[in-house]
């Protein structure tokens, strides 16, 4: 029974993510949500007591948890990890989405931000929360391939914020050129910052 009420949990966040990536907080209901997970109307309440604040808090946690859970996946099908080519596996997750699935999608963290942020005090430090979560593994990475701990932080910052920002140019320009770009420009100043030995 704990099984398959943590399923029906998880299936809810999971949804709840999927649909404010397309349509943003203010677009995604409670009702939405249940028929996405196919979960019945009345157990929202039961998981999810605080109600779409909550709902909304933890799809974003979600979202961070797995944005964070990426970048070993992306490190670990590397030949050879480099800067450059973590973010651009990092992009490649975008522009494989948009090329075969269309421009509906974004970032859940993102729309997050926008839609409930400023409003909602427990949502600002969820998404807080999330990009942290996000670009806590891209820094030790970065760090892991020979970039001074002092700029890891920097530049994993960078890679975050220039991929949300050619991911919101993108879906606005329904063309996955703004990412492609980023990837093609950060990828030597992203290299160049290795310390070489000797």
């Amino acid at each position: 029974m704990a099984g398959a009420e943590r399923g029906a949990r998880e299936r809810m966040v999971f949804s709840a993510a999927q649909l404010i990536r397309r349509e943003g907080v203010a677009a995604t209901g409670m009702r939405d949500v249940a028929a996405h997970a196919g979960a019945p109307r009345g157990s929202l309440q039961h998981y999810f007591p605080g109600g779409k604040e909550q709902l909304v808090n933890e799809a974003v946690q979600w979202a961070g948890r797995y944005a964070g859970n990426r970048v070993a996946r992306f490190l670990a099908a590397l030949p050879e990890p480099t800067p450059s080519g973590l973010f651009a596996a990092m992009v490649r997750q975008w522009t494989d989405e948009y090329e075969s699935a269309g421009f509906a999608g974004g970032c859940p963290v993102a729309a997050a931000t926008v839609d409930w942020a400023e409003s909602t005090a427990s949502t600002r430090a969820a998404v807080a929360e999330a990009f942290a979560t996000w670009t806590g593994p891209v820094t030790r990475a970065l760090a892991d391939m020979g970039v001074p701990q002092e700029r890891a932080g920097a530049l994993a910052t960078l890679m975050v914020s220039s991929l949300e920002g050619a991911i919101l140019m993108a879906r606005a320009q329904r063309d996955v050129g703004p990412l492609t770009t980023v990837a093609r420009e950060l990828g030597p100043l992203l290299d160049a910052a290795v310390r070489r030995e000797g």
